[in-house]
Order: structure tokens, then C-alpha cells, then sequence
């Protein structure tokens, strides 16, 4: 059912939290799992907080939750790209056949001011295929 899962993951706790259900999921369906970290470009607008803009923090995330997979018994393929994360995403996912996306959800999108600058909001509208949040 879903051949392919394509995992964005950043150094929150909504990621790690998800790590448990992407497992469940793949070992389920037998999928290929394919993880993505994007490194982001700062710019004048981007605010100085979570940004992952480092190449080297990125990389040493992408190994850490391969092996942690690979503990579970899951091969999983790791991707890193460099732009703007929701495009991005959906961008990959459409290069792979992603059948599936599953993100964790930090809540920003639930709000007015906040819908603008969610990630998972714009990936919402902007996929390929089906999403799987976990809040």
C-alpha cells in the first residue's frame, strides 16, 4: 500500500516522537523508507531559532536516525537537500514516488498568524501524495 514513505526530520521532539509509528508503518507494508533533512537557507525574513542551516548538524541527524532504524531492523535511505523546507519536501517526494509522508506536527499551524509559516501546513497543500501527521 505504501511502496515508498518519505520521513522529513529536524531536531524536534514531534520528530522523534514519530520515529515509533514510520517504523510500525514500514515494517507493516514492507516499504522503502527514505529520510530527508533539508538544510535551510537563511535569508533576511528567516527567523534565528530552530533553523537547521548547518550541513554538518543535518548529516550527523540523517546517520543518527538511520541507525536508530537500523536498530529496528529498517534500511532506510537518507537524502539531503538545501532550500526552503516545505517545498522542498514535497519536491522529493514527488522525485521518489513517495506514496506517503509522515511528519510530526508542533501545532503552529493551528492558529491564524501561525498557518502561514507552518511547514506541515504547507506541505498539506502542496503534496504529492497522502500525509500522515502525528501530533
Amino acid at each position: 500500500m505504501f511502496k515508498t514513505v518519505l520521513f522529513p526530520i529536524d531536531q524536534s521532539r514531534e520528530t522523534r516522537e514519530a520515529v515509533d509509528i514510520v517504523a510500525n508503518l514500514v515494517k507493516t507494508y514492507g516499504s522503502r523508507l527514505i529520510l530527508l533533512s533539508v538544510v535551510e537557507e537563511r535569508d533576511a525574513e528567516s527567523p534565528s531559532g530552530e533553523i537547521m542551516s548547518s550541513p554538518e548538524t543535518v548529516a550527523k541527524l540523517l546517520e543518527s536516525a538511520k541507525s536508530l532504524f537500523a536498530q529496528q531492523g529498517i534500511e532506510a535511505e537518507v537524502i539531503e537537500q538545501v532550500g526552503k523546507p516545505a517545498f522542498t519536501i514535497c519536491d522529493v517526494a514527488d522525485e521518489v514516488d513517495a506514496k506517503l509522508i509522515v511528519m510530526g506536527c508542533r501545532g503552529l499551524g493551528l492558529t491564524e498568524e501561525g498557518a502561514t509559516d507552518s511547514v506541515t501546513n504547507r506541505v498539506i497543500n502542496l503534496a504529492p501524495c497522502p500525509i500522515l501527521i502525528v501530533p
